[in-house]
Order: C-alpha cells, then structure tokens, then sequence
C-alpha cells in the first residue's frame, strides 16, 4: 500500500470515529421534550401562564442539577389550546408526534383534557394534569392508563364543597349551578353522591352555557325552591355572569365554587361582589411558607420581573401544581432510565417520595390511584382587593 493510501486509510477511519463520537455527544446531549397544551390566551390565559411558569421553575432546577438520563435538559415546548377540545387534540398530536414529547402536560378545562386522554392512552405517552379537574380524566377505564393528575379531583372537591358549606354556612338545602358541559356534568354527579351521602336532597339542579350572559331564570328557580346556597362550577367568565345575575336580582346567597373564578380576570369581569364567592384551591403563597414555598417565591421573584411578591404569584394553584407535576415527572423518568412512554408510566409508581411544594408526597401514586393529591390538600379561599387569600386572611 502507497504511503498516500495510507494516509488516506488513517484520515478515514479518523474521520469516521470522530463523527461516530460526535453523534454519541449529540444523542447524550439531546434535550428532554416536556409538552404543554393549555389555554395561552383568551379569559384564561393567566391560569395558561401560571401552569407554563410552574413548569419551567421545575425544569430549571432539574437542569441546573445536571439534567436527567446522563446529562440531558429538559426542554419546555408549549401550544395554546385556546379553551377548544378540538384545538387541544390537534395540539397534543404535533407535540407527540413532531416534537416527540416525553411526558405531556394539560391544561386547564375539563373538556380539552378528556378529548386528549384517548390519544395519550393509544400513543402511550405519559400525560400530567396540572388544573382540570374531571374525575373521569384520570378515571378513564383504560388498563394500562397513562393519565396522572397534580391536582384538584372533582368528586373530592365536591364532597369538601358540601362539608364546606355546611360548616361556614350552615346550610341545609344547596342548590347547584353548573355550566353544561363534561366538567359540569362531572360535578353534577359528585355533588349528588356527597349530598345523598348526607341524606340531603338539592334544592334544583341548574345549567348554563359557558356563553350565556345571563343567568337569573335559573337563579330566580333555585331561590323559589328555596335555596340556601349555591355550588357554582364555571370557568372565570360563565362565574362571573352569575355573580352578576345575582346582583341584578338583590339575592345575597352563599356561593360556594370550584376554583374556576381563580382562573383569570375573574374581579375585573366580576365586579365588587366577587369578594362573595368562596373556591377551593390546592396551595396559596400568602402565610408561612414551608422552605420548598420560600425558595419558589424567591426564584419566581427573581426569574419574572412582574413577580414582587406573592399577590403577584396568581392563581398560586397553576403554578404550584404543575411546579409539583414537573418534578414528579422527572423523578419518574429517572425511575425509568429512558423517555420510553411505557416505562415512565411505570416510573411513577416507583417514586417513593418527594418533598413538594404542595405537601411531602409518600407513594403519591399507584396502578389504583393516578391522584396525587386528596381532600386534605385543599384550602378555601376568596379575594380581597384583587388578590386570592385562604378565607379570613388579611392582606395586611
């Protein structure tokens, strides 16, 4: 062999171990995709920017300790659902599919969630709900299932409904108004069970639709039967149209709600009676804070020039559960030892535990169980002057 052909014979088989290092380097360094479908605009778009803050925070720390899997980042890639199941769906598929995402989050409407439980399911893709609450989104008779939740759960919240409003109330004849949709059909039936529970039969049942202006028809049915508070499930703006209804017609009546008024301009659209209504949340920022919640507060500060403080951190509940979920996810794609969406189902049963923010989480889930959070995880509260405070805390 001639001395160039030698040469060339050493510069290729450099050449080749260099890009075969080269590509090992690459496949090390890729990045971690963590999807987010979610509401990024319209009414609920603070709730959207709470949930991707929560979720980012997360990856940041996860990152700045060396990422997962050998090295690698985590990387966040959002799409706005704007509100429509339709949306979310094709949504989600551009982010399993093209991005290649290795565990989905969304979103915050019951509706958008379900329409995307099946796709998740039959691409098998770990999917993490951070806000919407539909017992049946994590409930979804699928075997295996791959639907987890860091979050409220409509047939629990509807029982500390009932027990909230019976203690701070004392009432003894609810009545319900729900918006007509999936999430309202799924609390209808978790506050009847909680009530027959109790031996307690509802005033009436009432529905709107989440466009509906005006709702005193049904108001003005349930104070005829009687009514001595109201459970109201809507999201920030059907909320607000019946806090309005109600002023128009002079009836001051307890309103106990799911979280939706939290979600977004909720006292803007409202106006000064919104002070009234009293919702479930998962976490506040006001109070004593665990070391977890200081930390969070202080990097939220730091991180997001228009965070000053905690009255700045709204609603407290989206980024605080997704914060949780995201670390939760990490822990279980550590379990894992890859992206592989079987294995990272499986992953999150192997997490022992994990000292969130929320609360110090032990087994928080099983083959049985996909809710990480229960009944005692809640807290009620309400807003004063323009900001979401546990009930009977001062702002001062």
């Amino acid at each position: 062999m001639s001395l160039i052909a030698r040469r060339t014979l050493v510069s290729s088989a450099c050449a080749l171990a260099f890009a075969a290092l080269w590509g090992t380097a690459a496949v090390a360094a890729e990045p971690i995709k963590i999807g987010l479908v979610t509401a990024l605009s319209g009414q609920s778009a603070l709730s959207g920017e709470a949930i991707s803050r929560g979720l980012q925070l997360a990856i940041d720390e996860v990152n700045a300790k060396g990422g997962l899997l050998g090295g690698r980042q985590l990387e966040l890639v959002r799409r706005d659902d704007e509100a429509n199941p339709a949306k979310g769906v094709v949504a989600a598929r551009e982010l399993i599919y093209k991005e290649k995402v290795a565990v989905l989050f969304g979103g915050l409407d019951t509706p958008v969630s379900m329409a995307i439980v099946p796709l998740a399911n039959q691409e098998k893709v770990p999917f993490m709900g951070p806000w919407a609450a539909g017992t049946p989104i994590t409930k979804n008779g699928a075997n295996p299932n791959y639907v987890f939740r860091v979050s409220a759960v409509d047939e629990t919240v509807d029982r500390a409904m009932l027990q909230y409003a019976q203690k701070t109330f004392k009432s003894a004849k609810p009545g319900m108004i729900l918006v007509n949709n999936p999430w309202g059909e799924s609390n209808e039936k978790g506050l009847k069970a909680a009530l027959a529970e109790k031996g307690i039969a509802p005033a009436g049942v009432e529905k709107f639709e989440a466009s509906d202006l005006d709702m005193v028809p049904q108001l003005t049915r349930l104070k005829a039967a009687g009514a001595d508070s109201l459970f109201l499930v809507a999201n920030v703006g059907p909320s607000a149209q019946v806090v309005k209804s109600l002023d128009r017609m002079g009836w001051k009546v307890p309103v106990v709600s799911h979280w939706g008024p939290a979600g977004g301009r909720f006292t803007e659209l409202a106006g000064p009676n919104a002070k009234d209504v009293h919702f479930v949340q998962t976490y506040s920022f006001f109070g004593k804070q665990s070391p977890v919640g200081e930390r969070v507060i202080k990097s939220l500060v730091a991180k997001y020039p228009a965070i000053k403080g905690p009255g700045d951190i709204t609603p407290a509940v989206g980024v605080a559960n997704a914060y949780d979920g995201m670390h939760l996810a990490a822990l279980a794609i550590a379990q894992a030892g890859s992206t592989d969406g079987d294995a990272v189902r499986q992953g999150f049963y192997k997490i022992a535990s994990y000292d969130g923010l929320i609360k110090s989480y032990k087994t928080p889930f099983t083959a049985a169980n996909h809710d990480a959070l229960g009944v005692d995880d809640y807290v009620w509260a309400q807003f004063v002057d323009n900001r979401i405070l546990p009930v009977g805390l001062s702002t001062n």
